[in-house]
């Protein structure tokens, strides 16, 4: 991956759009905006396999997701000549099913809810026996686990190092936790102060809340990824779904920036830090753009039907609680000081235990 582009045309899809355009929206307040940001760590898992000789040209290549890196994958996987399949959950919307078809890509729809770990649990065990099948013939990323996830991030990090500089705070929602850790940490081997921001919604066990329904996808988790590294994070934001569309409907209005719900999550987080501390340098990971939301968060009607309108109103700023359990709706901040997740768990045990 070549990051100065200006004197050829692109190789291809991928290397065209791995890397986000970085937009400027006010004096401290940086966008990094990605056509859909799991394109980079698929493309790197699979050139690193190809490079490693773990993945055979002939192998048939699996994977478990119901948002952008089954997108990633199917885009790599058609630009290399791979076989692909992705086992997901009725949750997929419809159209990213559509596009991921067109691309020659074998859709498993997963419609049981395991007891425990919900979907995602059920996926992997769907994903599992079919490799008990195809044997040796097939090759899984495992995005929520591999260190290539967040170590294709590195090149993220060069970007913004060159363009902005390393000593930043950077704002990103936690999924898998690819993105932010696998880019604070070159971030922090030139800059140990860059500072960390993790964007989670409630009810997603990552940062220790409990496990239940959420409606703003893309970030958050009922299972605890590997690639999550507690202690690189500074301060967790818990933000709600209806206020994550209502910021993702000001971003658009305000800056013309077209991009999901998990994007508009971090970018009310990211306007907050930047108006809070304007001596520092905020960078926001924004996902993916608006496509696949036309129809809902976009969508006035869907917004009052599903009541999501938030009242039109945005927060200027968060709650703040002792502890990332007792975090409530829309917003709340926990300054989690690059602390392991057991640590903070244990202040909930000490919290408890003393009442």
């Amino acid at each position: 991956m070549d990051a100065d582009h200006t004197h050829h045309p692109f190789s291809g899809y991928s290397e065209a759009y791995a890397l986000p355009r970085i937009i400027r929206c006010r004096t401290n307040l940086y966008l990094a905006q990605f056509a859909f940001m799991k394109l980079l760590p698929a493309k790197y898992i699979i050139e690193r396999a190809l490079a490693r000789e773990t993945l055979q040209q002939d192998a048939t290549i699996l994977e478990t997701s119901s948002g952008t890196f089954a997108l990633g994958l199917a885009v790599v996987c058609r630009e290399y000549g791979f076989r692909l399949e992705i086992f997901t959950d009725p949750v997929m919307d419809r159209a990213l099913e559509k596009r991921l078809r067109s691309l020659g890509v074998k859709v498993v729809i997963v419609t049981e809810k395991a007891e425990q770990g919900g979907y995602q649990r059920s996926r992997l065990d769907a994903l599992q026996t079919r490799m008990k099948q195809l044997g040796h013939s097939c090759f899984w990323p495992r995005q929520y686990e591999t260190r290539d996830n967040p170590g294709a991030y590195k090149y993220f990090a060069d970007q913004i190092t060159g363009m902005v500089g390393a000593e930043i705070t950077l704002v990103g929602s936690v999924g898998s936790g690819g993105s932010t850790c696998g880019t604070i940490e070159p971030l922090r081997r030139k800059a140990p102060g860059a500072r960390l921001i993790g964007v989670d919604t409630f009810n997603s066990v990552i940062f220790g809340q409990a496990d239940g329904e959420r409606k703003l996808r893309g970030l958050g988790n009922s299972l605890v990824p590997k690639n999550v590294k507690h202690e690189l994070y500074d301060e967790v934001h818990f933000i709600s779904a209806s206020l994550a569309f209502a910021a993702t409907r000001d971003l658009h209005e305000r800056h013309a920036v077209f991009a999901g719900p998990t994007s508009g999550a971090s970018y009310i987080v990211g306007r907050w830090r930047a108006q809070e501390y304007p001596e520092e340098t905020v960078v926001v990971i924004c996902p993916d753009e608006g496509h696949r939301y036309v129809e809902a968060v976009y969508d006035h009607e869907w917004c009052e039907q599903n009541g999501c309108l938030h009242n039109g109103v945005l927060l200027d700023s968060p709650a703040s609680e002792d502890h990332p359990s007792t975090a409530l709706p829309p917003w709340n901040r926990y300054r989690w000081k690059r602390k392991s997740r057991e640590a903070v768990l244990k202040i909930l045990e000490w919290h408890d235990g003393s009442e």
